[in-house]
């Protein structure tokens, strides 16, 4: 069963610093500041939906630990009261690297917090450097493993594409990324928003940001990264809606990136397939997950086109027994995989 999160956005709340790339009213769609009163609201709908029991109230934006104490407290009382009553199972909050200690992880403990995400965004120091996240890498580090101590479920972000960033350090941060064991991932290609440093660089030439084409390209091969190593990757790419395309400038923005990152990965791991298999052209069949079939597809049958371009008439058929990424091809009755 799917369950329904209470999703909160606290917009730049607790922020001791102002990022390149942050306009979290742009993200959120939200220029309010949350309250006891709109927690009680938010609840009030979510609870008439069924789906709802077994989810969780979640804090996202801002830097929620490093927002002034009481009126942390006073978020968490309010949200506490549905988790001890049974209607969700936990609060989840965001929150930088560098506003977890001992003092707050016991506070998250009190109130029922059971997931803590934390906004790395790279494992480079020079990367973080330039775009003023007012951290280091090694601060990732020790509040990973500070979280993982006090049993909360730990939550990674990272972001390809930063101003002095590229492709082998974005490599190099999933895979430390991946050495802390998170419970989930967070990948988030840069995107330009208006009112940002980044707007500023871009337009004065000092910043080019990735394509959508570029993003495409690193982020299915971060996707089978962590895939291979157990860790689920619960979003790619900045959510539609909010106030982002009105705000957009720049970058690697599309409402469905991660779809065409998956099917990227099908594509080439049909045609890794054809090429170690050397199978000849004509008609093939290729058997994905039943889940899978539009990723191999492609969206506006991408997939097939090139296929077909490269001499294959395809057709792409449902098989249970495949996980995902999994992809077998079989003409004249061979199966090759």
């Amino acid at each position: 069963m799917k369950h329904i999160n209470v999703g909160l956005f606290v917009p730049h709340n607790g922020c001791p610093n102002q990022c390149s790339f942050c306009n979290q009213k742009a993200i959120s769609g939200s220029k309010e500041q949350v309250t006891p009163k709109k927690i009680d609201k938010a609840v009030e709908i979510a609870v008439k939906n069924p789906d709802s029991v077994g989810g969780e109230i979640a804090f996202f934006g801002g830097s929620f630990t490093a927002i002034d104490r009481e009126t942390m407290i006073a978020l968490l009382e309010s949200a506490y009261g549905y988790v001890s009553r049974g209607l969700f199972k936990g609060i989840r909050i965001s929150t930088r690297p560098d506003a977890i200690d001992d003092e707050i992880c016991s506070i998250l403990k009190k109130y029922g917090v059971t997931a803590v995400e934390l906004g790395a965004q790279s494992m480079d120091d020079t990367v973080l450097a330039a775009n003023g996240r007012g951290h280091t890498a090694d601060d990732v580090v020790s509040a990973s493993c500070m979280l993982r101590d006090y049993g909360f479920s730990l939550g990674l972000q990272m972001m390809t594409g930063l101003y002095g960033s590229c492709d082998e350090d974005s490599i190099m941060t999933a895979e430390k990324l991946i050495e802390l064991k998170p419970d989930t991932v967070r990948i988030y290609p840069t995107v330009v928003l208006e009112n940002t440093r980044l707007a500023e660089l871009y337009r004065n030439g000092e910043y080019r940001p990735q394509t959508v084409d570029e993003a495409v390209e690193l982020c299915s091969k971060l996707l089978l990264m962590f895939n291979r190593a157990n860790i689920k990757v619960i979003r790619l790419g900045l959510h539609s809606g909010g106030e982002v395309e009105g705000e957009f400038v720049a970058g690697a923005y599309h409402p469905a990136l991660r779809e065409l990152c998956e099917s990227k990965i099908y594509l080439d791991k049909a045609l890794d397939i054809i090429c170690r298999k050397n199978i000849p052209t004509g008609r093939i069949a290729i058997s994905v997950s039943p889940k899978s079939i539009s990723k191999m597809t492609g969206q506006k049958r991408k997939n097939i086109d090139i296929l077909r371009d490269k001499g294959y008439e395809v057709k792409i058929c449902p098989d249970s027994s495949l996980s995902e990424y999994q992809v077998n091809i079989q003409k004249d009755e061979t199966i090759c995989s």
